[in-house]
């Protein structure tokens, strides 16, 4: 019998991408598939706040095993900013140009500019509450690189990179990304459980 597990998002893409990863017992189901069309509130202080919200709520208001997750870029030079607001830093309704423009910015004549990407997962399973975090390290290059990826990938190179984020294909960045980390730790878990 598979044991269903909440995924709380609406995003069909990360759904799938995890799907795949996910033992054969478990069947994954979206916010979509349990009914629940409106966005959850991220209110919290830090990624992890985030990610705590979302799996709150599908917990106590549908009493389901589920897990969440939330990423920030946080930037060594800017006091770790933008970190949790990395998705609204230029503004509520900012484009990922936008934030890219004023991050740099933000760092112009700046020589530290270490930075990571975090990944946060938080999630309720067979009676058991668990944290699990990837985290990328690099730095935050002068202007924009490459044509794939989103959000901040094109100024970001991670460490023993040559290239950002964003010159690398979908295969390549997964295999190093902070959200494969997070989640192959989560993935380790359920398989040591089913």
């Amino acid at each position: 019998m598979k044991r269903q597990l909440v995924f709380a998002t609406h995003n069909q893409n990360k759904w799938k991408e995890i799907q795949a990863l996910l033992p054969l017992n478990i069947r994954l189901l979206s916010l979509t598939d349990i009914g629940c069309d409106n966005p959850i509130p991220e209110y919290g202080k830090t990624v992890e706040d985030n990610a705590w919200i979302k799996a709150d709520f599908v917990k106590q208001n549908y009493g389901m095993d589920c897990f969440a997750d939330d990423t920030g870029l946080e930037v060594e030079a800017l006091g770790n900013t933008p970190g949790v607001f990395s998705a609204r830093y230029a503004g509520e309704a900012a484009s990922a140009t936008e934030n890219m423009d004023k991050l740099l910015a933000n760092l112009k004549g700046q020589q530290n500019r270490k930075a990571c990407f975090r990944t946060v997962i938080a999630m309720y399973f067979a009676n058991q509450k668990k944290t699990f975090e990837g985290v990328v390290s690099g730095e935050i290059l002068t202007e924009k690189q490459g044509d794939f990826g989103f959000a901040y990938d094109p100024i970001f190179r991670a460490d023993g990179m040559l290239q950002s984020f964003a010159s690398l294909t979908l295969e390549q960045k997964n295999q190093i990304s902070h959200r494969k980390r997070a989640f192959s730790q989560m993935v380790y878990f359920l398989n040591t459980l089913t």
